[in-house]
């Protein structure tokens, strides 16, 4: 096989998943702007997902979030996706919306409110169950505003019991994956506030836990492709949740502020063996403003096209220069990469998978977007913590 059609063979097996809820009336914190045509049940939300992978060939699941995509029969809602052409992907849990977690969740100071959230996340396993999901995603709001507030040492106490008993509920061939996040909504300490205490709680844990990395939850200057490089090394990249940022967790589209970073973050998931392993790629972005279907359609195509050029990066060429000591040739070998047009190649693999190759054009030529602002009237639309 030659090195092209070896590059064109591994974008043929690319899979982002693409979030429920980004298909909903989701936004900042300050407004959401509702669309014509939005959802009004998980079941649309999986109508639209489905069309996204119709035009790219690159989306074939879908995460839920719980309880925004909480349904009577699960297994209906599987059979749906299955019988759409996508299949159910990560099951998202929600421990920072109820009152009741003012002061945290599963590591709040009152066992009540402990157990009402460790409840909550084993209810997302019996989802995980009747899904055939194999991911159990879990982000935690849990903090403090000041000092005093609350103990830190028996927060990471509360955190690791909680954990230890969903980590006992899972079933084979399920998987925890604990993301972390700098700071948002706590500002004085955040319980999971980096990589390197997820990995801390995911190795004590075991092998089914491993930590998510999410684009824009990191100080400013962070190299991300570093901890995904020495997650990868460590067997423990999980997932990757793919965004945009210009300050902090903005959730906008992927490569949106910095598409040089995203491709620096792919070459080391290629290098690492992250391409071709269970690391779950998702995107997990909000359209507030621009149309969403379209939204998702480019971000795929984003991701596409940092991998193509991930890809593309001459090894023996690199390793040759680092060998050497040869800074300046060793850092031209990446840019060339990065810098080669990879349209025409992305356009080449989906002709050749049986995708029209320009997935935009396609989509809206498709009609769909029409369609859905037809026959959508009525009901409730679905948003930001619906």
């Amino acid at each position: 096989m030659t090195e092209l059609a070896a590059v064109k063979a591994a974008l043929k097996t690319q899979a982002v998943e693409t979030p429920s809820w980004a298909y909903g009336n989701s936004g900042t914190r300050f407004k959401v702007f509702a669309q014509a045509g939005v959802p009004r049940d998980p079941f649309e939300k999986l109508d639209d997902a489905a069309k996204v992978h119709e035009f790219t060939g690159a989306a074939p699941t879908v995460a839920l979030h719980i309880p925004w995509d909480r349904v009577e029969d699960y297994a209906a809602l599987g059979a749906h996706a299955e019988k759409r052409g996508v299949r159910i992907g990560a099951i998202n849990s929600n421990t920072f919306q109820d009152d009741d977690y003012k002061l945290g969740s599963i590591c709040h100071p009152d066992a009540t409110v402990r157990r009402k959230a460790v409840d909550h996340l084993l209810e997302c396993v019996d989802i995980m169950d009747a899904t055939g999901s194999r991911d159990l995603k879990l982000w935690f709001a849990d903090g403090t505003n000041y000092p005093g507030q609350d103990d830190i040492r028996s927060r990471q106490d509360r955190l690791a019991e909680g954990l230890a008993e969903v980590y006992e509920r899972l079933g084979e061939g399920q998987r925890m994956l604990l993301e972390y996040k700098l700071f948002e909504p706590a500002f004085y300490t955040t319980d999971v506030p980096d990589w390197g205490t997820a990995y801390a709680h995911c190795l004590k844990l075991g092998e089914k836990a491993q930590v998510v990395v999410d684009t824009g939850h990191h100080a400013p200057g962070t190299n991300i492709e570093f901890i995904v490089a020495t997650l990868l090394r460590e067997g423990k990249l999980g997932g990757f949740d793919f965004n945009s940022r210009f300050y902090a967790d903005d959730d906008l589209m992927v490569g949106a502020a910095d598409p040089f970073q995203l491709f620096r973050i792919m070459y080391e998931v290629v290098r690492g063996g992250g391409f071709t392993s269970d690391v779950a790629f998702m995107l997990d972005q909000c359209h507030n403003i621009e149309a969403k279907i379209p939204a998702i359609i480019r971000s795929v195509m984003n991701v596409q096209e940092a991998t193509a050029k991930a890809l593309l990066v001459d090894g023996s060429a690199l390793a040759e220069a680092q060998a050497a000591g040869d800074v300046l040739e060793a850092n031209a070998v990446l840019m060339d990469a990065y810098n080669t047009d990879v349209r025409p190649l992305l356009r080449e693999v989906r002709e050749e998978s049986g995708l029209d190759p320009e997935p935009m054009k396609a989509y809206r030529a498709s009609g769909w977007g029409e369609k859905v602002v037809a026959e959508r009237v009525g009901g409730e639309q679905a948003g930001w913590g619906a």
